[in-house]
């Protein structure tokens, strides 16, 4: 096992050709601890290196409404009103603290990225 930090772009394109060529190899052997600790070595850089940021909130429940099939006048019921709704989905109205911890509890939408400014 040769394993080192990743710190450059050809060392991560190297480290993840050997994740590949071990992917399957057994747990509790040396290609396995391999694995493991390489996998974690990945995820280190990729945080780093390509931070995903949280998807924007109003985008957020259009997504989540469409998942679930829901219409503006169904999630009238979580907001209040339908004007709400409509003022919320076109950005004309902000979500107060009480819309976002009803959609969280109705969509199971993250807090954290309902909270963020939009």
């Amino acid at each position: 096992m040769n394993i080192k930090l990743i710190k450059t772009e050809a060392d991560y394109q190297l480290a993840l050709q050997r994740l590949e060529d071990i992917f399957d190899a057994e747990p509790d052997t040396q290609e396995g601890d391999e694995l493991e600790v390489l996998s974690f070595l990945i995820d280190s850089y990729e945080k780093e290196h390509f931070p995903i940021e949280a998807p924007d909130p109003i985008e957020a429940v259009k997504f989540r409404m469409e998942q679930l099939g829901i219409k503006q006048k169904d999630l009238a019921e979580v907001l209040g009103f339908k004007s709400r709704v409509s003022e919320v989905l076109n950005r004309k109205r902000k979500l107060t603290l009480e819309m976002i911890r009803s959609l969280h509890k109705t969509l199971n939408i993250p807090t954290n990225v309902l909270i963020q400014e939009y």
